[in-house]
């Protein structure tokens, strides 16, 4: 299972999980972020308690990966298969994005 930490300007607002590969994706709000007047991250993804479940990767996630040569580029040089949507933005996390929004991969010790 592999996860990223979600970030709004920095703050934590919640955790985007592959449940496993390709079956299947879980976003859910930090219980901080609920608390006060923090916005949504997307307008697909209002804020809620309950957690937002889909088989595929939200569209507004897999918005923010490169497309094209660039996405090509990325996956050669990381060893990514470039139909690993969520692999793809793990390698991308940290990067500098456009918009409020960025990712922060969880390392899970396992």
């Amino acid at each position: 299972m592999r996860q990223l930490e979600i970030l709004w300007n920095g703050v934590n607002a919640g955790t985007l999980t592959e449940q496993l590969p390709g079956k299947g994706y879980r976003f859910e709000y930090a219980p901080s972020y609920l608390v006060g007047d923090n916005p949504h991250i997307s307008v697909t993804l209002p804020k809620k308690e309950a957690s937002f479940e889909s088989d595929r990767l939200f569209p507004f996630f897999a918005n923010m990966l490169p497309e094209g040569a660039l996405r090509r580029v990325v996956c050669r040089q990381h060893h990514v298969d470039e139909n690993d949507l969520f692999g793809i933005l793990c390698v991308m996390s940290d990067a500098d994005t456009i918009g409020a929004v960025n990712a922060k991969e969880v390392k899970n010790e396992e």
